[in-house]
């Protein structure tokens, strides 16, 4: 998700309002929970591709099983932005979450995380892919985009968003030299859900999004057109698809008691797994998501995000002309594919299928 839901693309529990109290990079939080959970409290912060009312109801009787399964106290976290989410991270007002996988990258880099699971999808295709969405009713090309005259209206997603703004700049944008804050009329950045509604009722020319948010918004559509109300998945149609993302990390802290960790670690591998009315309720949970499952996982699955990145300030350095510059970042992305190779060599799988 990534994904969408991702990235781009859901919760909270009981009365707790959180959108918009993370902490801000360089402030102290007033009072925080305990590194290990000692005070009887884990914060699991989430991913916020959609409204923080759309996630309350999805992620609330997942949360529920979570506590019922550990035995722990567990209150969920929304962040305003996926930089909240680090910063929340980085100051203990969070223990363990649900992130994107650059968000999750930067989780690790600065806020002493560790990836331990994966999520993977529920229809068995274990991936998703960054879109740009245009209005099904207009005649906006991709060709239209990538002129760069300054007529249209984009929407990309949050700066750490792997699929609403590293990929499209990655694989589409700095290929092609251009500058992204210099092509258009106005450039906006918001989370998935925001983008498609902008783009399906025409605030927005073009804008970011992903296949799990765009998958999404159509099944519900299904109820909502069942309901009498207004649809919004088919009025928008994609005009450019990149290749396979990786699906969404799932981090704790480092210094976490290892006790609870393990805890966590077995409510994640094995919640919707198996046979029975049990394990398709979970299913059932999850689908509305577009989560299947976890996997096991470690800061390997991010390799590939990793790489992605690397090639991006390639490409940076690239149009800057600066030759230490070049040498510097094609360094850093020699370093990085050695690291791949050397991961498939020993596990015979690329990097995020670990």
């Amino acid at each position: 998700m990534n994904r969408t839901l991702r990235d781009g693309a859901l919760n909270r529990r009981g009365l707790l309002t959180f959108a918009g109290a993370a902490v801000l990079a360089g402030c102290t939080p007033a009072k925080s929970p305990s590194t290990d959970g000692a005070d009887g409290v884990l914060k699991f912060s989430i991913v916020a591709p959609e409204s923080a009312s759309s996630l309350e109801s999805f992620w609330r009787p997942i949360i529920a099983d979570m506590e019922k399964a550990t035995g722990l106290k567990i209150e969920p976290y929304i962040g305003a932005n996926y930089t909240a989410l680090v910063e929340a991270m980085r100051f203990k007002q969070t223990h363990f979450g649900w992130f994107t996988n650059l968000s999750g990258l930067e989780a690790i880099r600065r806020a002493n995380g560790e990836v331990f699971a994966r999520t993977f999808d529920p229809g068995g295709d274990d991936g998703y892919n960054s879109v740009i969405l245009v209005p099904a009713s207009s005649k906006t090309t991709l060709e239209d985009i990538l002129r760069c005259d300054k007529t249209l209206n984009f929407g990309i997603g949050d700066a750490k968003s792997t699929s609403g703004t590293l990929a499209p700049k990655t694989y589409l944008f700095s290929p092609k030299g251009i500058d992204i804050q210099t092509c258009f009329k106005t450039l906006k950045s918001a989370n998935h859900n925001t983008n498609l509604v902008g783009v399906a009722n025409g605030v927005l020319d073009a804008a970011t999004g992903n296949t799990t948010s765009l998958r999404l918004q159509r099944e519900r559509d299904i109820e909502r057109k069942a309901k009498g109300e207004p649809t919004l998945g088919d009025k928008v149609r994609v005009v450019w698809t990149s290749p396979r993302l990786p699906e969404d990390p799932i981090v704790w802290r480092k210094d976490l008691d290892p006790a609870i960790k393990e805890k966590l670690r077995q409510f994640f591998l094995t919640y919707a797994q198996g046979e029975g009315p049990e394990a398709e309720r979970q299913r059932g949970l999850l689908a509305k998501i577009s989560i299947g499952g976890f996997k096991p996982a470690d800061d390997n699955h991010l390799l590939r995000v990793r790489e992605m990145e690397a090639t991006e300030n390639v490409l940076q350095a690239e149009r800057g002309g600066d030759p230490r510059r070049i040498a510097d970042a094609r360094k850093a992305l020699d370093a990085v594919k050695a690291e791949e190779a050397a991961l498939q060599a020993r596990t015979g799988l690329p990097a995020d299928a670990t």
